[in-house]
């Protein structure tokens, strides 16, 4: 393994770059596949955010470039505007003793400025997808000067329903090309992207476990639903938090609880899918400002966001899969720095608890919800210290003589006392909510779900219990209630485009739902799957958030459902 960058035959203009981002030794990604990209290799890597994947495939890309030309002759492609903007930052920086040129495209901004960044000529373009695809159906992005091609947090590229865009785009690329394909999880679509598109590669995988929880310190909190809320706030006081990430299904909850946090005092800012790119670089800019401390997310919107110095990360809503866990919590404990990652399990998520603890080999502590007592010496030993603080500066003259006409009346201790009780009346009320303590189950009695392509496939916890029959004309999932003629009582019935030719799944309308809109899977009843079309009944009670979240559309492994309510 190579203990520098020299080892790894990067150029001198190059080393420099690296030497003045203080880049000390290569990460194991690193080390990796820059040999195999320099000597012009495809490669597949497995490797989470804060790895060093990024200069992995730029360094190699800007020497192997050397020189600007007249067209792009690379492409990166990325799901998210942050990533894009993340991405072109590290290539200007690493290409700053270079005269190559970058380009960012997404949407968000403005076309004027991206076509005519365009037209003045650029060596490699950074964009998403989508907006890749706008600028060469207006015949302003031309790709048959590629030679090269990364495709970056492949996994999540194609969860955001962008695999008829990539593989577009790539057909539009000469079949002589590099490809580079990196992604933190490799489900099945993933995969049948690299076997149509990247052939014979040399495969990197970085190991998750090593690599992303080794000084992040893991506990879980077990409670129930309702209460995740209250357990928060509380948790949030007695934490010593510098900056925290928390993690929610959908973003819906996001923005939910980041409202009821700053109605609580404390300051916090969502990042979802529905904040245009100035507020979202705005959310962002408050963040590592220091302006707030707290940032809600959903995985989407957190994909590719780099954020130094995290003290914690927070699962309020637990991820589907450990792997998925693994690249949350792998954002704090950064560069030799200890983390703290704290993660709400429900009573039907405890086999989630068992499958994360397996996956990463460690086991994680659990801690109890802080009581009101705990919270009030809290809060006490804080303002202490800052009393002690205020004492030890000793500039205190006005504040003195104040003291000494007092004590003509008073004692000293009395004025004291009367004088801690009125500057610490602003202090919020201690929390009032009662909580119940959740029933725990039986774990020998849970089964575990199945490994599938590397990455576990569990079913929608609403999921168990129910009746599931597939045969080739039809798939249906029964609630329980008794059916009526057109689906259950109180139910109403919404056709989705998507059927058996689709590979579609119960589970996967289930979890789309569920997941997206953040309803009980409970109020999802029969499932009817058809070979063009399905349907499903969803409690009457929640069909027109289901209707109106997202337009009805979700994206489900590289395919877009769309709902819409049943005429019949």
């Amino acid at each position: 393994m190579s203990s520098s960058f020299v080892e790894l035959g990067l150029s001198p203009e190059l080393l420099t770059a690296v030497t003045e981002l203080d880049y000390a030794a290569p990460t194991p990604i690193q080390e990796q596949a820059i040999p195999s990209l320099l000597s012009g290799r495809n490669v597949v890597g497995q490797a989470q955010t804060g790895t060093g994947k990024t200069a992995a495939f730029i360094l190699p890309l800007l020497q192997l470039l050397d020189k600007p030309r007249d067209a792009a002759r690379a492409l990166i492609l990325v799901p998210t505007r942050e990533l894009a903007l993340q991405v072109s930052d590290a290539a200007r920086w690493l290409a700053a003793h270079t005269q190559l040129r970058i380009t960012s495209v997404y949407g968000g901004q403005s076309y004027t400025i991206q076509i005519r960044a365009l037209k003045k000529g650029t060596d490699i373009v950074v964009g998403t997808p989508g907006r890749i695809m706008d600028l060469m159906r207006q015949d302003i992005l031309h790709l048959s000067s590629v030679m090269h091609v990364v495709l970056d947090e492949a996994d999540e590229m194609l969860d955001m329903g962008f695999s008829e865009d990539v593989d577009t785009i790539l057909s539009a690329i000469p079949a002589e090309r590099q490809i580079a394909l990196f992604s933190a999880t490799f489900p099945r679509a993933v995969q049948a992207l690299v076997n149509a598109h990247v052939p014979n590669p040399d495969h990197i995988r970085i190991n998750p476990s090593a690599v992303t929880v080794s000084d992040t310190e893991q506990r879980y909190v077990y409670l129930r639903e309702e209460n995740k809320l209250a357990a928060l706030t509380r948790l949030l006081e007695v934490e010593g938090i510098q900056s925290a990430l928390i993690f929610t299904r959908t973003k819906v909850r996001a923005q939910e609880i980041s409202d009821a946090l700053n109605s609580r005092g404390i300051p916090a800012e969502s990042l979802h899918g529905d904040l245009n790119q100035a507020r979202r670089e705005t959310v962002l800019r408050r963040l590592r400002s220091r302006e707030i401390s707290i940032l809600v997310a959903t995985d989407v919107a957190a994909r590719g966001l780099d954020i130094d110095d995290l003290s914690h990360v927070i699962n309020f809503d637990m991820p589907q899969d450990p792997e998925d866990y693994v690249h949350r919590i792998g954002r704090t404990g950064r560069a030799g720095r200890k983390g703290i990652a704290l993660t709400f399990v429900t009573g039907k998520e405890k086999h989630r608890l068992r499958q994360v603890e397996n996956f990463t080999k460690k086991a994680l502590n659990e801690v109890p919800i802080p009581s009101i007592e705990e919270i009030r010496s809290h809060r006490d030993q804080k303002y202490m210290d800052r009393l002690v603080q205020v004492l030890e500066e000793n500039a205190l003259a006005p504040e003195l003589s104040a003291v000494k006409t007092l004590g003509e009346k008073f004692s000293l201790e009395t004025i004291a006392a009367a004088a801690i009780k009125l500057s610490r009346e602003t202090e919020p009320e201690l929390p009032r909510e009662q909580f119940v303590e959740p029933a725990r189950p039986a774990f020998h009695v849970i089964e575990e779900p199945p490994k599938t392509h590397g990455k576990y496939r569990s079913e929608n916890a609403a999921m168990k219990g129910s009746k599931i029959r597939s045969d080739k004309k039809q798939s249906s999932r029964y609630a329980g209630s008794p059916p009526t003629e057109h689906g259950h009582e109180d139910m109403v019935r919404l056709r989705c485009n998507l059927g058996h030719r689709h590979g579609i799944r119960p589970g996967d309308i289930v979890g789309a739902i569920a997941s997206e809109v953040g309803i009980p899977g409970k109020s999802i009843g029969e499932i009817k799957i058809q070979d063009d079309y399905s349907f499903v009944d969803v409690d009457r009670r929640h069909a027109s958030k289901v209707l109106r979240q997202s337009a009805g559309k979700y994206a489900v492994r590289g395919k877009t459902i769309i709902l819409t309510k049943d005429s019949k």
